[in-house]
């Protein structure tokens, strides 16, 4: 929220400063951004008149100007091609510092000086020259009744200051003047000038029938025929520096009464040109294949969408305005525009949230209907809309047609004085209470010294609960009120956790092997969950926080992809990163609960990537690309003491012959972990990514679990090691092997490592058949009574071959 100084203070004057008031602001949690002059400093800068412009001798754009800036007459060479005789305008005399053309300059000096061999005694000056507008085409044009020599600052009024206001959404009540000057006054206790505004008598009696068919999307309609106004007539200069102050240009007379009274009182409004309307106005929701073409030139569907309508007042042509967003080009207002019909409405929050975002943009009346604009003032905004048209492009008002169709139930809110005081931490009075209810406005009833029950304005919508009630009497208390006393709270032993894992510790484990934690939105677009998780029906979001968001991501991996290619469009050549992170999915078994929501689980995943060289680049490595092998012992460090097998699997984002899934056993059952693996060549050539990347995706619940640590003594007797190479067919894994072997439960056995694959080839056949290969282990026995003896070994191995066999067809080499 933007406004000037001024403008507030024709509203609530408190006697304090400008920065007292910003501090003042900032502590009743109307959080002051920022405070900026209106206008930049700059001296010697008068009202003058042209006296006489003659073209320049020697120069087809410039004019010689006699000027009279209230001593001698001046002579000036200008440029302007709006420099005329008779106009008042911004002089600068010799010697005045104008404001420097770029930030961090230094101020512009005028001098006296010769253009093309003619005297200028000073400088004729446009808004943007003094910083007070972006317009540079001309000098400015003053009022006709401007005093001549009187100087500049003090005749447009630009010592005044400019604030800017952080408002938090539940404040939908400070989106205008009248808003921000309740709370100075409630702050303050200085006395609230409340606009005037009296119903305007009618002088015709012609009405325009508007139906609301959609309770749903419009409580409250109000409208008036306003005929033969003058569209041409010139905006006032006061509201113009109004205008200007709230960061709005000024475009037109009627346009600019509207927006100048929405910031005004908070309602917006919508002046349409009665003569391009066709029958009567129709309120509803917006239908399949209706189209408007929107102020801003932008052309859009008003059709449903996932759910989700667009409001629309229509004629018998078709749409005329997207409902509580913005009017269209077919019925706007121009210049030559005589009869014009002026709306006034109560859109419903949820029937305006969200839409303007669905079209890429936002407007200034969309961003207050969808936090609430009080439904009391309809008519009030209507009344004072029209005396400002009246007032200043004339015309004649037809009668009121006000229509309540449906308006917001407000319950009464109760307030424990208790409550209130443990919360807020001081020991506030009933009577403290109530004169902190009657500043802000709120009617309420005592229940003896216990209990308030309020009854909120029909403009406060974030007044709903007893927490509400609280936030309003701690920040009218005063936030810098509050003593800052230290937390008082039991304290418990807790017992440790040993058996579980925590996951900070995790993500400290991540990040010591070298990668870097992202933190992506929970959202992520429709193209990319179908292409990187295989969902074709999402879970949508219906009020999107920009297109790119618009669906649930049901995996990290699509996240962290798009954070690479960033990456690699900023030259990133060796990347490694790592999100922890809830995913969404469906589950028509999910129950309600404190943390979820039936029919849809939320579990939490781990996620990482790998790109670039296995190592950075030194001379005592050869560079190679990391590869599946690299990133899978990285998840074996992190998931130590827990060890896992991998198998192929095939994903939707992994190369179909490069990827795992992995698992570990519990209780005798193989419990999936996740998967690993390269990203599949298409997604690679799509992403446009210059090498491979290896991912891999992990679900956080089934590794908490590590258990406590087991001891083993170590055997003083020497192990032995046995190797066997056996022959199976080619697509008998390892993994398989190794499965059978730990099946025989050989007590003995310490260790099973593979360390040899041969596979015949075209010439070498070595025994085997072509579908056939030779894996051979390394099996390590140890007892811990004595050393081992053949007797001993011989069955033991006998065993695992046994084993191999039965399960894997193996035969020994």
């Amino acid at each position: 929220m933007q406004f000037s100084e001024s403008w507030l203070r024709q509203y609530v004057n408190p006697d304090m400063t400008t920065e007292q008031l910003s501090h003042a602001l900032t502590m009743a949690g109307l959080e002051v951004e920022e405070t900026r002059p209106l206008a930049p400093p700059f001296t010697q800068v008068v009202v003058a008149e042209i006296l006489e412009a003659a073209q320049h001798p020697d120069a087809d754009r410039l004019r010689v100007c006699k000027v009279n800036a209230g001593g001698e007459t001046l002579q000036i060479v200008c440029g302007a091609p709006n420099a005329r005789v008779g106009i008042k305008i911004p002089c600068a005399l010799v010697g005045a510092q104008l404001p420097p053309s770029e930030e961090g300059g230094k101020p512009f000096a005028i001098k006296l000086g010769k253009l093309r061999g003619v005297e200028s005694q000073g400088m004729l000056c446009s808004g943007r020259e003094l910083g007070v507008g972006q317009d540079s085409e001309g000098i400015m044009e003053l009022a006709a009744d401007a005093p001549v020599g009187q100087d500049i600052r003090e005749h447009l009024k630009l010592d005044d200051t400019i604030f800017i206001i952080k408002l938090t959404p539940n404040k939908a009540d400070c989106l205008s003047i009248l808003g921000v000057a309740r709370e100075v006054s409630a702050i303050t206790g200085a006395k609230l000038c409340v606009p005037k505004i009296e119903a305007q008598k009618s002088s015709i009696q012609d009405k325009l029938k508007v139906t609301v068919e959609n309770k749903d999307l419009c409580g409250r309609f109000a409208g008036r025929v306003i005929k033969g106004v003058n569209a041409k007539a010139k905006t006032p200069d006061w509201m113009v520096r109004c205008l200007e102050g709230a960061g709005q240009r000024s475009i037109s007379a009627l346009v600019d009464i509207s927006n100048y009274a929405m910031l005004a009182i908070g309602q917006p409004t919508h002046v349409f040109d009665l003569n391009k309307i066709k029958g009567d106005l129709t309120v509803r929701w917006g239908r399949d294949g209706e189209q408007l073409e929107l102020l801003n030139g932008q052309t859009v569907s008003v059709a449903p969408l996932s759910g989700q309508g667009v409001g629309v007042i229509a004629d018998a042509n078709g749409v005329e305005s997207m409902a509580g967003i913005m009017g269209g080009n077919p019925s706007s207002v121009t210049l030559d525009t005589q009869d014009v019909y002026l709306e006034s409405a109560f859109w419903w929050p949820s029937a305006i949230q969200g839409r303007s975002r669905r079209f890429n943009f936002s407007t200034d009346a969309a961003h207050r209907f969808e936090r609430g604009v009080d439904p009391a003032g309809t008519v009030d905004a209507l009344e004072y809309v029209s005396a400002l048209i009246t007032q200043i492009c004339g015309g004649q008002l037809g009668p009121v047609d006000d229509q309540i169709v449906d308006l917001p139930k407000r319950s009464d809110v109760r307030l424990r004085v208790a409550r209130a005081q443990k919360v807020i931490g001081v020991p506030l009075t009933t009577d403290v209470i109530a004169q902190l209810f009657d500043r802000i406005g709120l009617q309420y009833q005592r229940e003896g010294n216990e209990a308030f029950v309020v009854k909120a304005p029909s403009h406060r919508f974030d007044i709903e609960i007893e927490e509400d009630l609280i936030e309003e009497v701690a920040r009218l208390y005063g936030f810098e009120n509050i003593p800052a006393n230290p937390p008082v709270a039991e304290q418990r032993m807790q017992g440790t956790q040993e058996p579980k894992r925590g996951i900070h510790q995790l993500r400290h484990a991540i990040a010591n092997r070298a990668y870097q934690e992202v933190m992506n939105f929970g959202f992520i677009d429709a193209d990319t969950e179908e292409k990187l998780a295989g969902n074709t029906n999402p879970i949508k979001v219906l009020n999107p926080i920009a297109s790119q968001y618009s669906v649930m991501r049901s995996n990290l991996i699509g996240g962290l992809v798009q954070n690479l290619k960033q990456n690699i469009n900023r030259k990133a050549t060796h990347v490694r990163l790592f999100e922890v992170g809830r995913v969404f999915q469906r589950n028509p078994e999910a129950q309600v609960g404190e943390l979820s929501i039936a029919g849809y689980d939320q579990p939490v995943r781990v996620a990482g990537l790998a790109y670039g060289p296995a190592v950075p680049e030194q001379w005592g490595t050869p560079t190679r690309s990391v590869d599946f092998f690299d990133v899978k012992g990285d998840l074996e460090a992190l998931l130590a003491p827990l060890e896992f097998k991998a198998e192929k699997t095939e994903h939707p984002a992994l190369h179909p012959g490069r990827s795992a899934q992995i698992s570990i056993k519990k209780r005798g059952k193989d419990i999936n972990l996740g998967v690993i693996g390269e990203l599949h060549p298409r997604w690679q050539q799509a992403y446009d990514i210059p090498g491979s990347v290896v991912l891999f995706e992990i679900d956080w619940a089934a590794i908490q679990d590590i258990g406590l640590p087991v001891i083993n003594t170590i055997s003083k007797f020497p192990a032995v090691t046995r190797d066997l190479a056996v022959v199976v067919d080619q697509a008998i894994t390892v993994t398989q092997l190794q499965d059978a072997m730990k099946a025989a439960k050989q007590l003995l056995v310490k260790k099973i490592d593979l360390f040899d694959e041969f596979k015949p080839t075209a010439g070498r056949m070595g025994g085997m058949a072509e579908n056939e290969k030779s894996l051979a282990f390394r099996i390590t026995l140890s007892d811990e009574s004595g050393t081992l003896q053949d007797t001993q070994i011989e069955p033991v191995i006998s065993a695992l071959l046994d084993a191999m066999s039965v399960k894997c067809k193996a035969r020994i080499r």
